[in-house]
């Protein structure tokens, strides 16, 4: 190890590289093995297979490198967002003066915080339509209005105005500043998005026709403003259409799946917006000959059936003599046709009147109304009958009941005797001696009355 330790006499006068070098060996005999537990970010794969990314927490971050003669003995694949253990040495980059973790190996412990916060953001969100097809707003394909809600002085803005000086489309770019990293930035993204909505065509601004959001490229972190609840629903509750130009073609934020459109990039979002005006004008220029050269094309062709149509009609006086004597013929057999037609249906109708009047209703009540009566003269002749016949056999009956009625039996001298009717004796017919008792009352019921009496002697035979 080269280490330089300046004297108390003389302090040496170092070189950057003899700095960095010592730095490096210190470090490296210092940590010769470390375990450092963080979330993978920013990672890159260069032609070189090496995979160079950030391990971070919530407090600081290390630069890594794991090279690619290491990356075999993974068991899964290195990705951003993912909680990791990273096993390795630290050492110094001397070209950049950065110290680095140099990976070994990585043992995976799931997704890291601000992935499962997107994740489940994500999942969320899905579920309540805000990424649907359906509610997504057509982008105009020629707009006069745009505003970008960027930062001013970054990047992507002056990538975005570029295609626009490029392609010369008269649209007018107004740019509304915020903050599009950091704390506070998500909400300065929300309100600018509904102020923008609220502009009217008669305030002092014009109404744009679409709203893009613009940021260049960088890390879960740097992009996070754009995975807030609050813009994905700012997003979702625009009237206007929104392309959202964020970050690099890998980078993925939710507002880019609330977005009406996503661009990969500010550089794609202005070529797919903005049309090319030299090529507009020369499709037109095209159009406008294909327009003229369909409309010769068309007139020929007109021309060619007008004047064969002209070879077949011929002499228009005679073939309209030759219609008219038609005409003529036609109307001679069409006025012989009603006026047989008229008879026929004449005659029919008078045969018609006299089948009704031979079928006429008063002549049908009147021989109806004489069968009625007839039927209730024979009724009337059949009830007396009838009544005669009841009489006489009720006559024979009723005397026949006389011969037999006990009142009969009773005008001959005979009488009935029956217990008299107390509190407490039953009335009952008295047939034999033994029924009474000296002193009973008893009742006499003779053919026209009866009698009351009083038992003296009971007399048995």
């Amino acid at each position: 190890m080269e280490l330089f330790i300046p004297t108390s006499s003389a302090p040496a006068i170092l070189t950057v590289s003899q700095i960095s070098r010592s730095i490096r060996n210190l470090l490296e005999g210092e940590f010769r093995f470390v375990r450092v537990s963080g979330e993978i970010s920013n990672l890159s794969r260069p032609y070189s297979g090496h995979s160079y990314f950030t391990l971070k927490d919530e407090g600081a971050q290390l630069r890594a490198v794991l090279f690619k003669g290491q990356q075999r003995f993974l068991t899964e694949e290195v990705r951003d967002g993912r909680q990791v253990v990273c096993h390795g040495r630290i050492s110094v980059y001397e070209q950049r003066g950065d110290y680095q973790l140099i990976v070994d190996t990585i043992d995976f412990h799931g997704a890291g915080l601000l992935q499962l916060q997107f994740e489940e953001l994500k999942r969320r969100l899905a579920a309540e339509g805000l990424f649907d097809e359906e509610r997504k707003k057509l982008i105009p394909a020629f707009p006069k209005n745009i505003t970008l809600i960027t930062s001013p002085t970054g990047a992507a803005v002056h990538d975005f105005l570029k295609i626009w000086r490029n392609r010369g489309w008269g649209a007018n770019i107004q740019i509304f500043p915020v903050r599009v990293q950091g704390a506070g930035a998500a909400e300065e993204i929300a309100k600018a998005i509904a102020r923008i909505n609220r502009i009217k065509t008669t305030d002092t601004g014009l109404r744009p026709d679409i709203i893009v959001l613009c940021r260049g490229g960088g890390s879960l972190e740097d992009l996070w403003a754009f995975n807030e609840e609050c813009v994905a629903r700012a997003i979702a509750g625009s009237t206007l259409p929104i392309v959202s130009a964020i970050g690099h073609e890998v980078d993925f934020t939710i507002a880019d799946f609330c977005a009406d459109l996503r661009a990969p990039t500010p550089t794609s979002a202005a070529e797919q917006i903005l049309p090319d005006h030299a090529r507009v004008q020369s499709q037109i220029l095209l159009c406008k000959r294909q327009l003229a050269t369909l409309l010769l094309q068309k007139i020929n062709d007109y021309s060619r059936q007008v004047s064969q149509n002209k070879r077949l009609l011929g002499d228009l006086g005679m073939t309209l003599s030759h219609l008219t004597l038609q005409i003529d013929h036609h109307t001679s057999r069409l006025t012989h046709s009603l006026e047989k037609l008229l008879q026929e249906q004449t005659l029919r109708l008078e045969r018609t009147l006299s089948r009704l009047q031979r079928q006429s209703p008063a002549a049908r009540v009147a021989i109806q109304t004489e069968r009625l009566r007839h039927a209730s003269e024979k009724l009337c002749q059949q009830i007396q009958v009838l009544l005669q016949q009841k009489s006489a056999a009720f006559s024979a009956q009723a005397a026949l009941l006389d011969t037999v009625s006990p009142l009969a039996t009773l005008a001959r001298g005979y009488a009935i005797v029956r217990r008299k009717k107390s509190e407490k004796k039953q009335e009952e017919i008295i047939s034999r001696s033994g029924q009474v008792h000296p002193g009973d009352e008893i009742e006499i019921v003779l053919h026209d009355g009866r009698l009351e009496c009083e038992v003296n002697r009971v007399v048995a035979l």
